[in-house]
């Protein structure tokens, strides 16, 4: 299956590492679906959770059960919070590879500085977490800044909503429902929704040229 939009690439690679490791064709079920989601709402990096289902499908390969195939996504649950506990280890002792939170902050910021075509409550947004985002450069530790960053995220979307009127956003979301009709019958409702609302987002922003404030995008 092609990914027809950026959100639901995060699931679609999950499930085909998944199905490729396990060896056989599997359709996912609901509550695969819904762990999948669990994890991408936690913010847990797309790499960090593919490790954690090596490391349960390994382990199965070796153990005395080896013979019998896995037959749910929850069967590496344990493993990929293993792997986001080291993870998170990582990150709060600042070493994270190739991550450099205080660096990213103030790209956000020039970001929301040079964005394009805001209306007044989106300028306003903008110009003041621009400012706060390089105020959190200069301390940034990157345990706790994600859940600020969505913070400051929600805040700009608010804003970005009200200057863009109910025509542009229903305009929006005609686009968006577009994109993710393959999902439909793939994917439970509650999953769908979360996608939807994390690609209304992304393209509420890139309309700016704001990219998602997150470190793990």
């Amino acid at each position: 299956m092609t990914a027809a939009d950026p959100e639901a690439a995060y699931y679609q690679a999950v499930e085909e590492y998944f199905v490729s490791r396990r060896g056989d064709p599997l359709f996912l079920s609901n509550a695969d679906w819904h762990l999948i989601r669990k994890w991408r709402q936690a913010g847990i990096p797309l790499r960090v959770v593919l490790r954690g289902i090596r490391d349960a499908l390994d382990g199965h390969a070796h153990s005395w059960s080896r013979e019998r195939k896995v037959g749910s996504l929850a069967y590496c649950e344990q493993e990929v919070e293993a792997a986001r506990e080291r993870w998170g280890r990582s990150l709060a002792l600042g070493s994270e590879p190739g991550l450099d939170a205080a660096g990213a902050l103030r790209g956000f910021a020039r970001h929301l500085e040079r964005a394009q075509g805001l209306g007044p409550r989106g300028r306003e947004a903008a110009v003041a977490i621009a400012e706060e985002l390089r105020g959190k450069a200069v301390e940034a530790g990157l345990a706790e800044v994600e859940p600020w960053l969505a913070e400051r995220e929600a805040r700009l979307l608010r804003a970005l909503r009200a200057d863009a009127g109910p025509a542009a956003l229903a305009s929006l979301e005609a686009r968006v429902d577009e994109a993710l009709a393959p999902y439909r019958d793939r994917m439970p409702a509650r999953v769908l929704e979360q996608i939807r609302r994390d690609s209304l987002a992304r393209r509420l922003l890139e309309a700016h040229g704001i990219p998602r404030l997150s470190l793990f995008e």
